[in-house]
C-alpha cells in the first residue's frame, strides 16, 4: 500500500470513506485540519472518517545517533510532510489549470470561426454594395439570367460536366504519343522563326485556339488581337471598350476576355456576343470547360464565376479566402484550380461548388502567376511572382513532385499536349524541361534568350509561340 499524498508506504495507514484512498494518518491529518475535505475527490472529510488499516510491521532499525538535539530531526520531519502536501497541492492545480486551458482554446477556436464567418459575410455584403449599379445593368442585357452567389449548378450542366469527364477520361487512358509529334531532338533545335507585332502595348497573356494555330492577346485600352500561326499575320484587332485586358481565352471559335474594371466579355469577329459584370474589382483570369459551353473567371473579389455560354447566363458564384489570380479547368472538367494572392492553389469540385485541396505556397506569399494542367490529368505546374522555380504538383498524392529550376523569374508556363514538354518564360528568355517517362528524369532540351511574359504550344508541338510585354509574338520554331 501506498500513501495517495506522499507516494510512499505509509507507517500508519489509514483509509478514507468517501474516496476509499489510503494514507499517512499524519499527512491526512494535517490535510484536513487546512482544508476539511478529501485530497482525492475534494469531498468533505474529517478524522472521523478515517478508518486505520492493519499491516504487518517492519522492525526498522534505529538510526544512529548524530546528535544530542532530538528536536533538530522532529523539525526536519515536519518540513518534508509540509513539502509533500505542497507538492500534492500543485499537482491538483496543474491538473485544474490544464483543464482550464483546454477550455480556453476551445472558446478561442470558435470564436476565430465565428470572426472567419463575420468577415466573409461583411465582404460579400461589401461586394453585392459595390456590383449594385453593375447589376442593374447586367439584368437590362440578361434579363432573369442573373443567379443567386453559391447558387447549385442546374441538372443540365451537371450532367454535361459529368458525360464531358467520362468521355475524357476514357479517351486518356494509355494513350499514345501521336506519330507526328516533335521529339526532344526537334525542341533542342528550335530557333527565332518568325515575329510579329501586335501593337498591344500592355499585353500579359495569350490564349490558342483548339487548333493551335490562332493565338489571342489583348492590350490596356481594351483592344484584342488574334495572330494567324500560318499566315504568320494578325488576323484581327478590334475595340471592345471594356476597359484593360487581364486575361483571354477561346470558347471553340469564340473569344472571351477578362478586363481590369471587373467585365467579361464573349466576342467573335470583334463583335460583342455577351457581356458580364460579375465581379467586384478585376476579373484577374480565365478558363474555359473542356466541353466549350462552359467558361469560368476569377477576380479580386475572392471569388470565381461560372457562365452558361449557350445561354448568356451566370450559373453560380462562390467565394474563397484569397484573392484570385489565376484560373484553369482540370482536363477531364471535373476540378477547378485557382492561385491566389496569397501564393496558394487551391482545387474545387466544379459540380459540389466545394474547396476539395488546398496547395501551400512553396515561395512564402507571392502571389501565383500562372497555371497550368498536364494532359496526362494528374500533374499541375505553378509559378509564383518573382521566383526562379515552377513546382510540379502530382495530384495523385497531393504533394509536390519536382521543382524545376529556371534560372529566371517566371511569368507563364505551358505543357505541351502529351505532358512531356513544360515550356516556361520570363524577362529572362525562354525554357523547356522534358520529363522522359522511360527514365523518370528531367532535361533541358531548349533555352534561348527570347523573353516574354506568356507561351503557349502551337499544333503537334511544332513550335513555341511567345508574347512579350511590348506585343510582340515571337515564334521559336524548326
Amino acid at each position: 500500500m501506498l500513501c495517495a499524498i506522499s507516494g510512499e508506504a505509509p507507517e500508519h495507514p489509514v483509509a478514507s470513506r468517501k474516496s476509499g484512498n489510503v494514507f499517512e494518518r499524519r499527512l491526512i491529518e494535517d490535510y484536513i485540519s487546512q482544508n476539511g475535505t478529501d485530497p482525492v475527490n475534494g469531498e468533505e472529510l474529517s478524522i472521523d472518517d478515517l478508518v486505520d488499516l492493519k499491516q504487518s510491521r517492519i522492525v526498522k532499525p534505529r538510526p544512529p545517533t548524530l546528535t544530542s538535539i532530538p528536536a533538530l530531526l522532529s523539525t526536519f520531519q515536519n518540513e518534508w510532510d509540509a513539502l509533500i502536501l505542497e507538492t500534492f497541492q500543485l499537482k491538483q492545480q496543474l491538473a485544474e489549470t490544464r483543464q482550464e486551458l483546454s477550455t480556453a482554446l476551445y472558446y478561442n477556436d470558435s470564436a476565430q470561426r465565428v470572426i472567419a464567418r463575420l468577415q466573409k459575410e461583411r465582404d460579400q455584403a461589401r461586394d453585392a454594395l459595390s456590383r449594385v449599379s453593375g447589376l442593374e445593368g447586367n439584368r437590362a442585357s440578361n434579363g432573369d439570367a442573373m443567379q443567386v452567389d453559391g447558387q447549385g449548378l442546374s441538372e443540365e450542366v451537371v450532367d454535361k460536366i459529368k458525360t464531358t469527364q467520362a468521355n475524357l477520361m476514357a479517351t486518356r487512358r494509355r494513350r499514345p504519343v501521336p506519330e507526328d509529334w516533335a521529339t526532344a531532338e526537334d525542341v533542342q533545335a528550335f530557333d527565332t522563326k518568325t515575329t510579329s507585332d501586335t501593337q498591344c502595348t500592355g499585353a500579359r497573356k495569350l490564349a490558342a485556339d483548339p487548333t493551335g494555330n490562332f493565338f489571342l492577346s489583348g492590350d490596356s485600352d481594351g483592344t484584342i488581337a488574334i495572330f494567324d500561326l500560318e499566315q504568320n499575320t494578325i488576323s484581327t484587332r478590334s475595340n471592345l471598350g471594356a476597359g484593360a485586358i487581364l486575361d483571354g481565352t477561346w470558347c471553340n471559335d469564340r473569344q472571351a476576355v477578362s478586363t481590369a474594371n471587373g467585365a467579361v466579355i464573349v466576342a467573335q469577329e470583334g463583335n460583342t456576343l455577351a457581356k458580364f459584370s460579375q465581379h467586384a474589382g478585376a476579373a484577374t483570369a480565365l478558363d474555359v470547360h473542356p466541353s466549350g459551353d462552359i467558361l469560368v473567371s476569377a477576380g479580386y473579389d475572392k471569388s470565381y464565376v461560372l457562365y452558361d455560354l449557350a445561354n448568356a447566363a451566370v450559373l453560380t458564384q462562390v467565394y474563397g479566402d484569397a484573392e484570385l489570380t489565376a484560373i484553369v479547368f482540370h482536363p477531364d472538367g471535373n476540378l477547378l484550380a485557382t492561385g491566389g494572392a496569397d501564393g496558394a492553389v487551391r482545387l474545387y469540385n466544379v459540380l459540389e461548388s466545394q474547396l476539395a485541396h488546398t496547395f501551400p505556397s512553396p515561395s512564402g506569399s507571392s502571389p501565383v502567376v500562372a497555371i497550368s494542367f498536364s494532359e496526362n490529368g494528374t500533374w499541375l505546374a505553378t509559378a509564383n511572382e518573382g521566383q526562379e522555380a515552377v513546382t510540379v504538383w502530382d495530384l495523385r498524392k497531393l504533394s509536390a513532385l519536382k521543382t524545376v529550376s529556371t534560372g529566371m523569374a517566371v511569368s507563364g508556363i505551358s505543357w505541351d499536349y502529351t505532358g512531356q514538354f513544360l515550356a516556361a518564360v520570363g524577362s529572362g528568355g525562354t525554357v523547356v524541361s522534358q520529363y522522359s517517362k522511360s527514365g523518370k528524369s528531367w532535361s533541358e532540351p531548349l533555352r534561348k534568350a527570347v523573353g516574354a511574359v506568356d507561351v503557349k504550344w502551337a499544333a503537334r508541338a511544332s513550335s513555341l509561340v511567345t508574347l512579350n510585354s511590348d506585343g510582340i509574338i515571337t515564334v521559336l520554331g524548326l
